[in-house]
């Protein structure tokens, strides 16, 4: 699943002109028109209505936990298409030097009142009975008074912190609950002064914007949504993994064969015991990461990204790519786990430094 997401996610949302070509010669941007939102939308709807026949999806998606998250599903779905939809629509018109969707002449004013104030109005009436109407058909997920000897299975955080609790399958404490939200955080805030053509200011431009909109597209998209999804509808018992038709059995068994990169070294390829010093025992760990966050970026700059090099500087160069690493590292360390059940790069659980 994660890598159809990725591959379809490099496809759509390209992040340089030779994804843009691509792109084009597969006419991929018929997605971002009336047509391409709709086939969206009856996709979704056609694989929940499907789901719903099954009883084990119609338990989990039905649960009102849940229910929020199918919503947002939707959401995302169509305001991303909206909003790209609305940039093509744009990249269009000044391709042809005519003026984009968001231009108003400084001469034409809209009042506060009592345009703006109306349609708060409607909108505060529609989310009221929106929210009655909820109330009133699903019961609200109260559950029995907390007993300290009995913990639900599985025990999952608010919807909003799930994709953390599914980054600690993964990482540490430290890296999934404090280094990578810090770092997803500062990466978002980071990107206006990465991209700082003054293009597509104002109004919504994908041409003009690729690296502004593909960076915050795999943050939000990839690093988030998915996890929330993941997170909420293909974790059981036990915090193990279940498709979206299988039964949740309490009494499923994982088989934990996850081993840390230095166990694959030596005992499996040197076929030797572990070396009883720290640094020796982890060094090829630490090559690796330092080779990951200290020669890569170089590489790239000489090589794959050296446009972009050029246009940012070194000093904008520097963050963009450690940003971007730190956010690849996520979906590599899914797939070592998932592929060669590989549990840490550097395993030092002596000092509590596990990565």
């Amino acid at each position: 699943m994660l890598t159809f997401i990725l591959l379809t996610f490099f496809f759509i949302f390209p992040p340089n002109d030779w994804f843009y070509k691509w792109n084009k010669k597969f006419k991929l941007d018929l997605i971002w028109t009336n047509k391409g939102g709709i086939l969206i939308l009856l996709g979704l709807l056609t694989f929940f209505l499907f789901g719903l026949t099954d009883e084990n999806f119609k338990l989990i998606v039905l649960k009102p936990d849940n229910v929020p998250i199918v919503g947002l599903i939707f959401l995302v779905a169509f305001f991303t298409w909206l909003s790209m939809k609305q940039a093509t629509e744009n990249d269009k018109r000044i391709d042809n030097n005519e003026k984009v969707n968001e231009y108003h002449d400084p001469d034409d004013k809209v009042l506060t009142w009592p345009d703006l104030v109306y349609i708060e109005l409607i909108a505060l009436v529609l989310c009221t009975v929106l929210l009655v109407v909820w109330s009133i058909a699903l019961p609200a997920p109260l559950e029995q008074p907390a007993n300290p000897t009995l913990s639900p299975n599985p025990s999952k955080a608010p919807w909003y912190f799930l994709g953390l609790q599914e980054m600690l399958v993964y990482f540490d404490p430290w890296i999934a609950g404090v280094l990578f939200p810090t770092i997803m955080i500062i990466g978002l805030m980071a990107i206006p002064y990465l991209d700082i053509n003054k293009e597509g200011v104002g109004y919504y431009s994908f041409k003009q914007r690729k690296m502004a909109v593909s960076l915050f597209m795999f943050g939000w998209l990839v690093l988030w949504i998915l996890l929330i999804i993941v997170g909420t509808f293909l974790r059981g018992p036990n915090w193990n993994f279940f498709g979206p038709f299988e039964y949740w059995d309490i009494h499923k068994l994982a088989p934990l064969t996850n081993i840390n990169l230095s166990e694959y070294i030596y005992i499996i390829w040197f076929r030797s015991g572990l070396p009883d010093n720290i640094l020796i025992r982890e060094m090829w760990g630490f090559l690796l990461i330092l080779g990951y966050f200290m020669v890569l970026p170089p590489l790239l700059a000489k090589s794959m990204l050296n446009k972009l090099h050029q246009k940012l500087g070194n000093l904008r160069y520097s963050v963009f790519i450690i940003l971007i690493l730190f956010a690849i590292s996520l979906p590599i360390k899914m797939y070592l786990r998932w592929m060669f059940n590989l549990k840490y790069i550097v395993a030092i659980p002596e000092y509590f430094f596990n990565i």
